[in-house]
């Protein structure tokens, strides 16, 4: 059998790089040479462009989506003690949030199919201390909002979206970000369009945004960053404890472009999704859940199970085999209560959370990028079936003698 790497040693296929392109070149170019590189008129554009992309009242721009998690939390005006319901399943960022925002995160399970946050759990965990929920719509499939929703009214609670993964995505005619009283987004350099770094807030009130913005620019009254624009120097007051959030024009030079490419990304990654499924449907690995009716899925991640006692190795072995034949892969995640910190913080166990952390000893990410070739698609296939074929292979005698075994028993 030959071993050696299918892709040479120069052509690694990085996992999540992006699609760059000439327009937002030169924009970051016009930028850099009108000297306006931080918060400016492309940002105020970026924001504008977005909200009208999403239908929403207001948009913030901001440098992460975990400045954006954070801003939305303190402008949903939480308190100390106060608890905030999310998934185990998701970036550490999420709940580092809700820690930085002085409030307690507490974990509900997740759904095994959709991996998205199970209401029923959530409804289970609300105690008289519950004042939000941070739904993470998974690798771009949206979480069940109606029951959410039904959920948050009942008990006065706020529900924060968290759409790293979602910027296409939509649940029964409403976009993610925009069902909730706040949407987080992340345009970092592997979501589905990036600007480097960055991050976006969606909400329905003038108030809200009106803090936001004056929350992510270190307190200082609304518009401050126009204080040097070229009809007169305007004095700023601080009004608040603020923090340093804010979006680059450069970053949003970026932004503007990648916007504009938003649907032709999403049918690309589309059209990569649908061949994985046609090439993997054969081998004995579960694939993602197809797109619930009424939804639109936003394609972020391509995720598989490995199941060893089925394929004869383990995820981090087949992560290593992978990697080895220069494919880059990702895992999406092991989950939150696998990690030292909030395991001695907050005593979590990761079997308290079995379906989070079944999903996160068992799932790799596959490269799923508009960047990607026709030949980088086929090249990722042909790695994934020829490793967990000859596995299954290598399992077929154990299992054919074992089921004599039973058979003679």
């Amino acid at each position: 059998m030959n071993t050696a790497p299918i892709r040479s040693k120069d052509r690694f296929l990085v996992f999540g790089s992006p699609a760059i392109e000439a327009s937002e070149i030169q924009e970051v170019v016009i930028s850099m040479e009108s000297g306006w590189l931080g918060t400016g008129p492309k940002v105020a554009q970026f924001e504008n462009d977005f909200k009208t992309y999403k239908g929403s009242n207001y948009a913030a721009a901001v440098n992460s989506c975990t400045a954006a998690l954070h801003l939305s939390l303190l402008a949903s005006e939480l308190k100390p003690g106060d608890e905030v319901i999310t998934t185990p399943l998701t970036f550490c960022a999420t709940v580092n949030a809700i820690i930085h925002a002085g409030a307690k995160p507490v974990l509900a399970d997740v759904d095994l199919i959709t991996m998205n946050i199970d209401p029923d759990e959530v409804e289970a965990r609300i105690t008289s201390k519950t004042k939000a929920i941070i739904p993470v719509h998974f690798a771009g499939r949206p979480c069940d909002m109606d029951a959410l929703c039904d959920i948050a009214a009942r008990y006065n609670l706020k529900i924060i979206e968290d759409c790293a993964h979602a910027i296409e995505t939509e649940y029964r005619g409403k976009k993610a970000g925009t069902i909730g009283d706040f949407g987080c987004f992340s345009f970092y350099v592997t979501k589905n369009i990036t600007t480097g770094e960055g991050g976006m807030i969606l909400t329905h009130r003038q108030e809200d945004a009106d803090k936001i913005k004056v929350l992510a620019l270190h307190g200082m009254s609304k518009d401050a960053w126009k204080r040097f624009g070229d009809d007169g120097y305007k004095h700023y007051q601080v009004v608040e404890p603020g923090f340093k959030y804010n979006m680059m024009d450069i970053q949003a030079a970026i932004g503007v472009h990648q916007l504009q490419r938003v649907k032709s990304y999403w049918l690309r990654r589309e059209q990569i999704w649908q061949r994985y499924n046609e090439a993997f449907a054969d081998l004995p690995i579960q694939l993602p859940a197809d797109p619930q009716p009424e939804t639109i899925h936003g394609y972020h991640l391509y995720t598989i199970l490995i199941d060893e006692a089925k394929t004869g190795i383990s995820r981090d072995s087949l992560l290593s085999l992978i990697t080895a034949e220069n494919i880059g892969v990702g895992v999406h995640y092991m989950s939150i209560p696998e990690h030292p910190y909030y395991q001695q913080s907050f005593g979590w166990k990761p079997e308290d959370y079995p379906n989070a952390m079944r999903v996160g000893r068992q799932t790799i990410s596959l490269p799923l990028s508009p960047k990607l070739t026709d030949a980088d698609v086929e090249d990722v296939i042909h790695v994934v079936r020829k490793t967990l074929t000859n596995k299954v292979l290598d399992m077929m005698p154990i299992l054919v003698s074992s089921k004599s075994a039973v058979q003679s028993f």
